[in-house]
């Protein structure tokens, strides 16, 4: 594949958000941390790498508050950066698998502005799906979210769970409509974007997803200082770039 080509499958991912002026340091001096600016420079196109093949059903879901502050008096009304809304799913409704290895998927939460950046431009929220193997081993999809038409993701997010209250049910969720219809990946091996930031995680950044811009104001209104990490340094790491055939 050409450079252009290349850069034109990738392009989907970030490039069409807005430019985020805001910075931020590192966080850790690990050599392999998450997330990053991706380059065109640091991608690989490898499509006999091995497929990644999703298994999403239907699941209840418990939309909940993270904390990062529970024994701070005032954590109710204030924000910690690394505080976010997680959808719990249900133990056996969805699952991938990678070279024979399944990872089932544990919830999946949201940042603003999108962790990971494209040539320095972001979108305004990146949904994160987690899973786990049976050997306790990581493997992170992770989706932006932009402005546009409606989707899925707008019913999970149509009511935020308050800090120091109540998780919002969700009842009989389609969790393969929260995924783009393009499966191709951008992939890399970093780690979690919140402390303790384990090293190992198997990211694999897929295209984009809309949600209305409402969504956007309402999630951007609870977190307004944002609940992102700032890139980290890609130290000699390459990302590489399989189609979903």
């Amino acid at each position: 594949m050409t450079r252009r080509r290349l850069v034109a499958f990738v392009v989907p991912l970030a490039l069409a958000g807005f430019l985020l002026t805001a910075g931020g340091t590192a966080q850790s001096r690990q050599p392999s941390q998450s997330p990053v600016d991706i380059s065109p420079g640091a991608i690989r196109f490898d499509p006999a790498s091995p497929r990644l093949d999703v298994f999403y059903g239907h699941s209840d879901l418990d939309l909940e508050y993270v904390r990062k502050d529970a024994s701070d008096t005032n954590g109710c009304s204030t924000r910690n950066h690394e505080e976010t809304e997680e959808a719990l799913v249900r133990p056996g409704t969805g699952h991938v698998t990678l070279a024979g290895v399944r990872y089932e998927l544990e919830q999946f939460h949201f940042h603003t502005p999108s962790e990971h950046r494209f040539q320095g431009r972001t979108d305004p929220l990146e949904m994160h799906f987690v899973h786990r193997s049976a050997a306790g081993k990581l493997l992170v999809i992770g989706v932006p979210l932009r402005a546009g038409a409606a989707s899925p993701v707008d019913r999970v997010l149509a009511n935020l769970a308050p800090e120091c209250g109540e998780t919002v049910a969700l009842a009989d969720f389609d969790l393969d409509t929260l995924l783009p219809r393009n499966r191709g990946t951008l992939r890399y091996t970093g780690s979690l974007t919140t402390a303790p930031f384990t090293e190992g995680v198997q990211w694999f950044l897929m295209s984009e997803r809309t949600v209305s811009p409402a969504t956007i104001a309402r999630f951007q209104g609870l977190f307004g200082d944002g609940n992102a990490r700032a890139p980290q340094p890609l130290n000699g790491r390459h990302l590489t770039a399989v189609p979903h055939l």
